[in-house]
C-alpha cells in the first residue's frame, strides 16, 4: 500500500505527503565530525545537565523534496494535531481544483486505498473529492476518531506504515538529514536552541530541495532477480540462463562445392 502511494498516488493526481515526529533531542553537547590539533582530541563534559528535550514535527512532500517543520518541547494530541490540521489546510489551499467524479468512481477511488486493511476507516456518505494521501506512523494519536473524520472531510486518506514498518516513511529520510546538519558537533544549551537550529536548517534544505524517489527493499529485489534473467526479443519472455548462440563464422562457413568430370 505504502509503494502503491509513492509510486501511484502522484499519476492518479494526488499529492503525497509523509508526516513523522523526531526525537527527543537532548539539549547536551552532540558527537559530530571535528578538527582538533594533533594530540588534543575533542573531551565532552562529564557532568549530565539536565537542559530539557525538544522534538521536531516534519511534513514531508517528496515529490519536490520540500519540508515543514515545527520544533516543539513535547508532542501530544493537543499539540500535533492543531499544528499538522494548520499546514494541510495550507497545502490543499495551494492545489489545483480536484476533478468531480461521479458518486460511484469518487467512492470508488478512496475505497482504493482500504483494500487488504483489517481495520478500515469507516466513510461518510457524502465524501469530498480525494487530494491527498498522508503517510503516517501506526500509532494512536494518529488514528484518534477526530482526526481521521477532519481528514477525510478534507479529501486526506491517511496512509499508515505496518508495526515496525517506519521505515516505509520517507520523512524518516528527510529528518535525519535534517537532525545531523543542525545538531552535529554543537552544544545546546537549551531545547529552544535545538528548536530553533532544526527549524533554521530546514529552512535552508527549502532553499534547494531534493526530490525522493523510492527504492525499498522490494524494488531492489525485484532488480536484483530480473539482473539474472536474459530477456529474448520478440517478447517479454525470458531465460534463467543464456541461451548458447551459434558462432558468427561457424554460421556463416559453406562447405566446398565438389566439381564433378
Amino acid at each position: 500500500m505504502i509503494e502503491q502511494a509513492y509510486q501511484e498516488g502522484p499519476r492518479l493526481g494526488l499529492a503525497v505527503w509523509g508526516m513523522d515526529e523526531a526525537g527527543p533531542y537532548q539539549a547536551i553537547p552532540q558527537p559530530g565530525t571535528q578538527w582538533q590539533p594533533l594530540g588534543r582530541p575533542a573531551r565532552y563534559p562529564h557532568e549530565h545537565l539536565r537542559h530539557g528535550t525538544a522534538k521536531l514535527l516534519t511534513l514531508f512532500h517528496p515529490s519536490t523534496g520540500m519540508v515543514r517543520v515545527k520544533g516543539v518541547r513535547n508532542c501530544p494530541n493537543t499539540v500535533l494535531h492543531p499544528w499538522l490540521k494548520q499546514q494541510l489546510l495550507l497545502i490543499l489551499a495551494d492545489l489545483p481544483p480536484a476533478a468531480v467524479l461521479p458518486e460511484a468512481d469518487n467512492r470508488a477511488a478512496w475505497e482504493r486505498w482500504q483494500t487488504g486493511l483489517t481495520i478500515k476507516p469507516t466513510l461518510s456518505d457524502d465524501l469530498p473529492p480525494l487530494r491527498m494521501l498522508l503517510i503516517m506512523d501506526n500509532l494512536a494519536g494518529h488514528k484518534s476518531r477526530a482526526l481521521v473524520e477532519w481528514l477525510i472531510a478534507h479529501g486526506v486518506v491517511p496512509v499508515y506504515t505496518p508495526l515496525s514498518g517506519s521505515w516505509l516513511n520517507m520523512t524518516e529520510s528527510v529528518q535525519r538529514i535534517i537532525v545531523h546538519r543542525a545538531l552535529d558537533g554543537q552544544e545546546p544549551t537549551s531545547p529552544e536552541d535545538i528548536m530553533a537550529w532544526l527549524e533554521d536548517t530546514a529552512q535552508g534544505w527549502n532553499a534547494d530541495p531534493t526530490p525522493f524517489i523510492w527504492g525499498g527493499h522490494r524494488r531492489t529485489r525485484r532488480e536484483r532477480a530480473y539482473r539474472r534473467r536474459h530477456p529474448l526479443g520478440g517478447s517479454g519472455a525470458c531465460t534463467h540462463r543464456p541461451i548458447r548462440r551459434r558462432p558468427v563464422a561457424l554460421s556463416k562457413r559453406r562447405l566446398p562445392c565438389q566439381v564433378t568430370h
